[in-house]
C-alpha cells in the first residue's frame, strides 16, 4: 500500500495497492492532465532517487521561502512566516526529506500549516504529521482533499485569526474556498499579503491578475473580481508575495485595486479596441 503522488500537480492520495486511475485535481478544468499521460510517484521514491532537494531562503525578517529543485509538479513556493514565537507554513510543496525537516526545526519548527487552495495540497498531511501540527483548509474546498487526516481543520466563514496579527481571509475566485494570508507585522509593520495564486503577480511585478484557470486561461467574472478587490481593500498591507516567488514590493494594496479595475475594464470591453 502506497500514498501515490500525481507527478503533474504533486498532490498525494490515500494509501492504495494500485496507482489511482486518475487525478481528480488534474482532470478538472482549472488544471490539466499531462499530454504524455497520467504518471505517478511516491515520496519515498523521490527521496531514494536523490534527485530533489529543497532550497530554504530568508526573504526578509520573519519570512523564509521553500522551493524544490529541480521543479516538481506545479513548482510553487511555500513560505515560513515567523512572528512572536509562532511559525506558520503557508501553502505546501510535495518534497520533504530529513534535511528539510531538520532545517525547519532549526528555525523554530512549525506551529500550524495553512493552505490557499487545492492545487497546493501536495503532501500536506506528511508535513502536518511530521511536525505534529494542525492543518487549516477552508471548508468550501473540503471536496478536493485527496488524503484525509485528523490534523486537518476545516475552517469556515470569511476570516480566521491563527495568531496575533496572522489572519486567513477567504476571497474565493480561483477556488470557492480560496484564501490569502495577512501578516500584519510583516515588512516592518506595513503588512504583507501572501496570496498563493488567488491573486497572481504577473510578469510586470507592479500588477496582479485573477483567474479561474491559469493553465487554460479561463477568466473570472467581473463581479467576482470586484468582490475580491473590495474584500482586499479592507486589509492593510504594502507588500504581496504570490506562490511563484513574484513580489509586489511596495504599494501592493494600490496595485491590487488598479489591477482589478484594469481586469474588469478588459472584460467589459472598455479597456481597448481590437
Amino acid at each position: 500500500m502506497k500514498n501515490y503522488i500525481c507527478e503533474t500537480c504533486g498532490v498525494q492520495y490515500e494509501k492504495s495497492s494500485l496507482t489511482p486511475k486518475e487525478c481528480k485535481i488534474c482532470t478538472e478544468e482549472r488544471q490539466y492532465v499531462n499530454p504524455q499521460g497520467q504518471t505517478w510517484t511516491t515520496l519515498e521514491h523521490m527521496i531514494e532517487t536523490k534527485k530533489y532537494h529543497n532550497l530554504i531562503k530568508q526573504e526578509e525578517k520573519g519570512l523564509h521561502s521553500i522551493q524544490t529543485a529541480p521543479r516538481f509538479g506545479i513548482g510553487q513556493t511555500a513560505y515560513l512566516v515567523s512572528e512572536d514565537g509562532f511559525n506558520l507554513l503557508w501553502d505546501c510543496i510535495t518534497y520533504i526529506d530529513q534535511e528539510t525537516e531538520d532545517t525547519i526545526k532549526g528555525l523554530g519548527g512549525l506551529d500550524a500549516i495553512a493552505l490557499s487552495h487545492p492545487h497546493y495540497y501536495s503532501t500536506q498531511v506528511e508535513w502536518a504529521e511530521k511536525f505534529d501540527v494542525p492543518l487549516y483548509i477552508h471548508a468550501d474546498d473540503k471536496e478536493w482533499v485527496t488524503r484525509s487526516s485528523n490534523k486537518i481543520i476545516f475552517w469556515s466563514g470569511e476570516s480566521l485569526s491563527l495568531h496575533n496579527g496572522i489572519t486567513l481571509h477567504r476571497l474565493g475566485g480561483h477556488f470557492k474556498g480560496g484564501a490569502v494570508l495577512h501578516w500584519q507585522q510583516g515588512n516592518e509593520n506595513k503588512g504583507i499579503l501572501l496570496t498563493g495564486d488567488i491573486i497572481q503577480v504577473v510578469a510586470d511585478n507592479n500588477w496582479v491578475s485573477f483567474m479561474y484557470s491559469y493553465p487554460n486561461l479561463i477568466p473570472l467574472p467581473a463581479a467576482k473580481v470586484n468582490e475580491i478587490a473590495n474584500k482586499v481593500n479592507e486589509i492593510k498591507f504594502n507588500r504581496l508575495y504570490n506562490a511563484f516567488h513574484r513580489i509586489v514590493k511596495e504599494n501592493a494594496d494600490i496595485s491590487v485595486q488598479n489591477s482589478a479595475k484594469r481586469y474588469i475594464a478588459a472584460l467589459n470591453g472598455t479597456l481597448f479596441e481590437t
